[in-house]
């Protein structure tokens, strides 16, 4: 069993409305990802094999990194899709759609929860599916030979915590809210299972000449 990295995109179109417009890297995601790169780099990080999902922004993100590693495009590592599921959850509940940070960070628990009873019809995948998937394709990766770097999304990962950990809904997005942009989280094999070592790190962001550049959205 080998350990995983697990990287947040870059910063993406944070005002975005929907999901096709809020996939893509703004210019300081772009930079954020070099940066990772450069610090990976410099720190002489091992990793033979990385992972990407299908969406634009982990594209970029990992070609930003310029790792020199081909990456292996899996839509099991897709985010979920928050923008669909709150405009869902207006339509059907009357909860309305944030219009701001404050208003995010109250919104998405709701968004969690009404999705994990199943209370959102038109969800285009239920929570279910979502765990099963990111769980399968973790396992599958963690099996396979050599370090990995997975580039993926704040919601992946914050799934993939909860499994680990056994976090219910509530801490589930919590963790979700806190990741930033480009952090690495490392899942290691402890005991035959997948233990998390790292959580949320941003070495390459801490310089204070980049503190503009912690973002979460």
């Amino acid at each position: 069993m080998s350990h995983i990295t697990l990287i947040r995109h870059g910063q993406a179109n944070s005002g975005a409305q929907d999901e096709a417009s809020y996939d893509k890297l703004s210019a300081l995601g772009h930079q954020q990802s070099a940066w990772l790169g450069t610090h990976l780099r410099n720190q002489n990080q091992h990793h033979v094999r990385l992972y990407t999902g299908t969406l634009k922004r982990h594209i970029e993100t990992a070609r930003s990194m310029d790792t020199g590693l081909t990456p292996t495009r899996d839509a099991r590592l897709n985010e979920l899709e928050y923008l669909t599921l709150a405009r869902a959850l207006e339509e059907e509940h009357g909860i309305p759609f944030p219009t701001d940070q404050v208003g995010f960070t109250t919104h998405l628990p709701k968004v969690f929860a009404y999705w994990q009873r199943d209370e959102i019809a038109g969800a285009p995948e239920r929570f279910s599916d979502f765990e099963d998937r990111v769980g399968a394709a973790l396992a599958e990766i963690a099996e396979g030979d050599g370090p990995a770097l997975v580039v993926t999304s704040g919601g992946l990962i914050s799934m993939a915590m909860r499994q680990v950990l056994r976090l219910d809904i509530t801490a589930m997005a919590q963790m979700a809210l806190a990741i930033y942009n480009t952090s690495q989280h490392r899942l290691f094999p402890i005991g035959g299972t997948l233990s998390p070592t790292m959580f949320n790190a941003i070495p390459h962001l801490e310089d204070p000449d980049r503190h503009y550049a912690q973002t979460h959205v």
